[in-house]
């Protein structure tokens, strides 16, 4: 069989997002602006002029992804992977170690691996997933705008791959996926082969949500948070496009989101600053119930404490 990629169309999408709609609905630019009003967005995306701080903030974050999945009950046995490019050398990456449960894992947990598979740095006695490095490191190959990508067998994204169909525009959540997802509907069986990763790669064009047939869900980010929400966000459209098909089995008739309503939503909602945004508002719950995850920061907080008791004896 095949590679196929399918990405919901229409003739009547626009190629470009038009200045305004028909409403009269003006789009400048985007950003997290957009959706915040009175003040400035309460949750930035910060910037680093070290490499090493920004890994180290990179793979907290990573971590409190993990968290979040492992809260929302993504995890299935050992099936389940992050991934962040290494801003130090972006060439290698890093993945969670298996084995290790979402709910339990931390920054000081992951594993840093190269193009080949060496474990490099990080948890260097952890093991990697198999299928977890033919899928990602193909993707952070092919994929040089790909810094963070998310996979787990969670439920409702199990159930509705199976239709190997893209969603549809049901909601003003579901527009985050307006000419945004894609469908690799040549499920090859467990992806620990090289060439399944890369059909997989391949397929996932340049969007950020691929329905994996028979599979679950795979997002991609520029930040581990911009993935890590389309993720929690796809799932919960999945569950939402399952329950209208089975209403509409019933008797019921959807409507569907018009393609300049969906393109409007997708430009305000869908952009680097607002996705991650939309993260922070879980991961600073993580962050209040139990930080435990942030080692690096904690092991910071540990040495300015000691210093202080120091100079104060």
């Amino acid at each position: 069989m095949s590679t196929k990629t399918t990405t919901k169309s229409s003739t009547v999408i626009p190629d470009k997002v038009a200045p305004a709609t028909s409403r009269g609905y003006k789009m400048k630019e985007r950003g997290a602006q957009n959706i915040s009003f009175g003040n400035a967005t309460p949750y930035p995306i910060p910037q680093f002029e070290d490499p090493y701080l920004k890994r180290e903030w990179m793979l907290e974050h990573m971590a409190g992804a993990f968290r979040v999945f492992g809260r929302r009950g993504f995890g299935e046995g050992s099936a389940g992977h992050i991934s962040i490019r290494d801003p130090v050398n972006p060439k290698t990456f890093w993945i969670n170690p298996l084995g290790v449960h979402f709910s339990l894992i931390k920054a000081s947990d992951m594993i840093q691996v190269d193009g080949d598979g060496n474990i490099i740095g990080g948890n260097t006695r952890g093991t990697i997933n198999a299928a977890g490095f033919a899928i990602h490191s193909a993707v952070h190959r092919a994929r040089p705008d790909v810094n963070a990508a998310c996979h787990t067998h969670s439920v409702f994204g199990k159930a509705y791959s199976c239709f190997g169909k893209p969603l549809e525009m049901l909601s003003q959540d579901s527009c985050i996926f307006y000419k945004n997802q894609a469908v690799y509907t040549d499920f090859g069986g467990v992806a620990v082969e090289k060439a399944e990763g890369e059909k997989i790669a391949k397929a996932s064009g340049n969007v950020q949500a691929i329905i994996l047939q028979n599979h679950g869900l795979l997002t991609a980010g520029s930040t581990v948070d911009e993935a890590a929400y389309i993720f929690t966000l796809m799932e919960r459209t999945c569950q939402c496009q399952l329950l209208a098909d089975a209403a509409e089995h019933e008797g019921r008739k959807k409507v569907i989101i018009g393609d300049e309503e969906a393109a409007y939503t997708n430009f305000i909602d869908c952009d680097p600053e607002s996705l991650y945004l939309e993260f922070a508002v879980d991961l600073s719950y993580e962050i209040a119930k139990d930080d435990s995850f942030m080692t690096f920061t904690k092991a910071r907080e540990a040495k300015a404490k000691k210093e202080k008791e120091a100079n104060e004896a």
